[in-house]
């Protein structure tokens, strides 16, 4: 087994189907090919997002995290985010390895919150979730495309699951920020960084966030990462 590997206790925690495992830090694979996603997402926005921006944070974390404290080598990339945001060695240095360490989750979890062919609408366990906690779909595609549209500056739009409330919530973020550290599990992220859209929508946001979910959003990942996050305790998550 892999030293680096995630405790399972922790895996539970984040009721995510991404899982990442203890420094140093791997850039993920891309779960297609970097033409997959044309013409909505073209090949060089992708190429570039990936293995420049995405990479980036990726090696600035670990970066910071071998310079850093100790209690903080040996913990994941969620386990990391918690304990920074919560006031657990929270330092300046600290504030630039939750930047990047976030930032690499968030990509992530970007990456497989899209699927070629993807789009239309949930189905089973999540689409009956949708309906009665928004009302019905087109009332949520109302929140969550508000969440990504006023977003001001760089930031996520997340769909997520609030396990206190056992609700399904619409939020955003602003920079690195990331919903697991409010307690919400995430279901799908659409990135509104300008970095992510600008080559192939220039400034019109709204046009690349209706592609996003007409033609890419990934609904059987969004509804994996719900099945994981309403299991017991002590059910398995994906690892992706």
């Amino acid at each position: 087994m892999n030293p680096h590997r995630l405790i399972v206790s922790a895996v539970v925690a984040t009721g995510s189907s991404v899982v990442t495992y203890a420094a140093p830090f791997e850039l993920p694979s891309l779960p297609y090919g970097y033409d997959a996603l044309e013409p909505f997402i073209g090949k060089t926005t992708l190429l570039t997002h990936h293995l420049k921006h995405h990479a980036k944070y990726v090696a600035t974390a670990n970066t910071l995290i071998e310079s850093g404290s100790a209690l903080l080598k040996n913990l994941s990339q969620e386990q990391i985010m918690t304990a920074v945001s919560s006031g657990v060695e929270l330092h300046t240095e600290n504030v630039g390895l939750f930047n990047n360490v976030a930032q690499s989750w968030n990509h992530n979890f970007y990456w497989h919150s899209m699927k070629p062919g993807g789009g239309g609408k949930p189905r089973g366990l999540l689409a009956d979730k949708i309906e009665k906690d928004f009302g019905s779909y087109d009332k949520l595609m109302g929140e969550i495309e508000k969440a990504a549209m006023t977003t001001f500056g760089s930031g996520w739009a997340w769909l997520g699951f609030d396990k206190k409330s056992q609700k399904l919530v619409v939020t955003k973020t602003t920079g690195a920020g990331n919903p697991l550290t409010d307690g919400i599990t995430p279901m799908l992220t659409i990135d509104v960084w300008e970095h992510a859209y600008y080559l192939d929508y220039q400034e019109r946001r709204q046009n690349y966030v209706n592609a996003f979910f007409a033609e890419l959003v990934n609904w059987d990942f969004a509804e994996s990462n719900f099945i994981a996050a309403t299991a017991n305790d002590t059910g398995e998550t994906e690892e992706l």
